[in-house]
C-alpha cells in the first residue's frame, strides 16, 4: 500500500527498531541511501546496510539476514515485482520500499499488511482498481441444498435447472472478467519507465522532519540529475522538480537567485569545429585565457546550430566545497557512476559501491576527483565507440527496431559491460545515428543493444532502448518484449536486473531470441 504519511508511517515505525537497508546500484539509489543514513545517524537508529546489484543478489541477501530482522527498506529495487513472491517473507516481515521503477506491481500496491510503497501519489500512476484486478473466491456450492423432501420431482428438477443457468452465467461471467483483467494488466504492464527521483523523497522526509542539511538538499539535487544523465524521465519532469529543489536551495541560501542555479552547457553532448589552441583546451578550465573562457558559451551554442542540435543549456546546479572546489551536479552523477561501474580488477561489487557511496561526501574529496579521472576515460571510450559503430555501419535495421552488437576484442570493450555504462553508450549512439541518418523511418526505430559479458560463460548483456523522438515519453516497452521472445524460442536467459529492460543472454541463442523479438513487434 501506499504510505501517505512519511514521517508517522514509515520512519517513527524503523526509529525504534533494526533495520535492513537493501540499496540497488545507481547514483539516485546512493544518494537516497546517504540522506537515510544521515537521518539515522542523527537519531541513532541501528541499520545494517547491503548493496544489491539484481534480484539474485537481493534474494541471497535477504535469505542471509532474514532471521535478525523484521522491518527491511529497499532503495530502487522491489517495486515493479510481486515482492513477497520473490523473497517468501515471514508473515511478520515488514518492506518499506522507495522505488522509482514503474509501472508498479498491483499486488504491492493492495497488500496493506507487508508492503509500504514510499513512492509520490502525485506521479501519474494509473493503478488499475481493485475489484478490476482481485476477486475474491466465490462458494461453488449449490444454493438450493436445503432440506426437499416434500418437494415435488417437477420442483426439484425446476430448481435444479435454475441452478444450472445460474452457475453456467457465472462461469462465463467469470471468463469475461478473467479476460478484461488480462487486457487491464496488459495495458499497464507493458511499458517500463521511472518516477520521481528517490533521493527526493528522501529529502521530503528530512524537510517534513526540520533536519534538512545543505548536505541533503545537494545529494537530492544530483539523485535527480542522475535520472537526467540517464534520460529515465522527460524533460518537462526534470524542470518541474529541478523547480522545486530551486526553491529548497533559495530557502538554504536565504535568497532569491543563487548561482547554484544556473544554465550550464553539457559538453558530453557537443562537438564543434573551432581551432582553439590545443595546449589551452588541455588546461583546466580556469587556467585558460581568459578571452577563450568568456567567449566559449557563445562558440558552443554557434556550433550547436550551425549542427541543428537544439537544448543546449539545460538548467543544472553546481556545488563550492570552499573557495577551492566547485563541481557540476551532472559531473559528481558521471563521476560517482564511473566508480560504481570501475572495470579494476582490485575491486569487488561491495568495494565500487563503498567507494561511490564514499565519494559523495564532502570529506572524501580525493575518491571524486578520482571518479572524475574514470569518468573522463569512460566518456572518451564512448564517443570513440560511437563514431567507430557509425563509420563501420554496425548499426543496422532488423525491421522494427535497429540493432548494434559490440564484438568480443573492441577497444575499451570491458567499460560497457555494466548496466548504466552500456545504457550510456546506446543512448547517445541512438542519438547519433538518428541525427546522421538519411532513412526517415529509421529516425522513429528503437535500439537494441548487445555486449559481451563472460567469454568464460559466454553470454553478453543486451539492453533495449526507447525511440530518440522529441515526443518521447521515455517509456519502454523492452522489458516485456524481451520475456516473451525467451519464453517462445526457449533462450538462455537471465532476467536479473531491476531495469526488466536489460537481460543476460547466452551468445549461442542470441540468432533465434532476436528473430523471436523481430518477429514479436513486426
Amino acid at each position: 500500500m501506499f504510505v501517505s504519511d512519511l514521517r508517522k508511517e514509515f520512519y517513527e515505525v524503523v526509529q525504534s527498531q533494526r533495520v535492513l537497508l537493501f540499496v540497488a546500484s545507481d547514483v539516485d539509489a546512493l544518494c537516497a541511501c546517504k540522506i537515510l543514513q544521515a537521518l539515522f545517524q542523527c537519531d541513532h537508529v541501528q541499520y545494517t546496510l547491503v548493496p544489491v546489484s539484481g534480484w539474485q543478489e537481493l534474494e541471497t541477501a535477504f535469505l542471509e539476514h532474514k532471521e535478525q530482522f523484521r522491518y527491511f527498506i529497499l532503495i530502487n529495487c522491489g517495486a515493479n515485482v510481486d515482492l513477497l513472491d520473490i523473497l517468501q517473507p515471514d508473515e511478520d516481515a515488514i518492506f518499506f520500499v522507495c522505488d522509482t521503477h514503474r509501472p508498479v506491481n498491483v499486488v504491492n500496491v493492495y497488500n496493506d499488511a507487508q508492503i509500504k510503497l514510499l513512492i509520490k501519489q502525485d506521479d501519474d500512476l494509473e493503478v488499475p482498481a481493485y475489484d478490476d484486478i482481485f476477486r475474491d473466491e466465490e462458494d461453488e456450492e449449490h444454493s438450493g441444498s436445503e432440506s426437499d423432501n416434500g418437494s415435488e420431482p417437477s420442483e426439484k428438477r425446476t430448481r435444479l435447472e435454475e441452478e444450472i443457468v445460474a452457475q453456467t452465467m457465472k462461469r462465463r461471467q467469470r471468463r469475461e472478467w478473467e479476460a478484461r483483467r488480462r487486457d487491464i494488466l496488459f495495458d499497464y504492464e507493458q511499458y517500463e519507465y521511472h518516477g520521481t527521483s528517490s533521493a527526493m523523497v528522501m529529502f521530503d522526509l528530512a524537510w517534513m522532519m526540520s533536519k534538512d542539511l545543505n548536505d541533503m538538499l545537494w545529494w537530492a539535487i544530483v539523485g535527480l540529475t542522475d535520472q537526467w544523465v540517464q534520460d529515465k524521465i522527460t524533460q518537462m519532469k526534470y524542470v518541474t522538480d529541478v523547480g522545486i529543489l530551486q526553491r529548497h536551495v533559495s530557502r538554504h541560501n536565504h535568497r532569491n537567485e543563487d548561482e547554484e542555479n544556473a544554465l550550464s552547457v553539457d559538453c558530453t553532448r557537443i562537438s564543434f569545429e573551432y581551432d582553439l589552441p590545443l595546449k589551452q583546451v588541455k588546461q583546466k578550465f580556469q587556467s585558460m585565457d581568459i578571452s577563450l573562457k568568456e567567449n566559449l558559451r557563445e562558440m558552443i551554442e554557434e556550433s550547436a546550430n550551425k549542427f541543428g542540435m537544439k537544448d543546449m543549456r539545460v538548467q543544472t546546479f553546481s556545488i563550492h566545497f570552499g573557495f577551492k572546489h566547485k563541481f557540476l551536479a551532472s559531473d559528481v552523477v558521471f563521476a560517482t557512476m564511473s566508480l560504481m561501474e570501475s572495470p579494476e580488477k582490485d575491486g569487488s561489487g561491495t568495494d565500487n559501491f563503498i567507494q561511490a557511496l564514499d565519494s559523495l561526501s564532502r570529506s572524501n574529496l580525493d575518491k571524486l576527483y578520482h571518479g572524475l579521472e574514470l569518468a573522463k576515460k569512460q566518456l572518451r571510450a564512448t564517443q570513440q565507440t560511437i563514431a567507430s559503430c557509425l563509420c563501420t555501419n554496425l548499426v543496422i535495421s532488423q525491421g522494427p527496431f535497429l540493432y548494434c552488437s559490440l564484438m568480443e576484442g573492441t577497444p575499451d570493450i570491458v567499460l560497457f559491460s555494466k548496466p548504466a555504462s552500456l545504457s550510456l553508450l546506446s543512448r547517445h549512439l541512438l542519438k547519433s545515428f538518428v541525427f546522421s541518418t538519411k532513412n526517415r523511418r529509421c529516425k522513429l526505430l528503437p535500439l537494441v543493444m548487445a555486449a559481451p559479458l563472460s567469454v568464460e560463460q559466454g553470454t553478453v548483456t543486451v539492453m533495449g532502448i526507447p525511440p530518440e523522438t522529441d515526443s518521447s515519453d521515455k517509456k519502454n516497452f523492452f522489458g516485456r518484449a524481451f520475456e516473451k521472445a525467451a519464453e517462445g524460442t526457449n533462450s538462455r536467459t537471465l532476467h536479473n536486473h531491476f531495469d526488466l529492460s536489460v537481460i543476460e543472454l547466452k551468445a549461442e541463442d542470441r540468432s533465434k531470441f532476436l528473430d523471436a523479438l523481430v518477429s514479436l513487434l513486426s
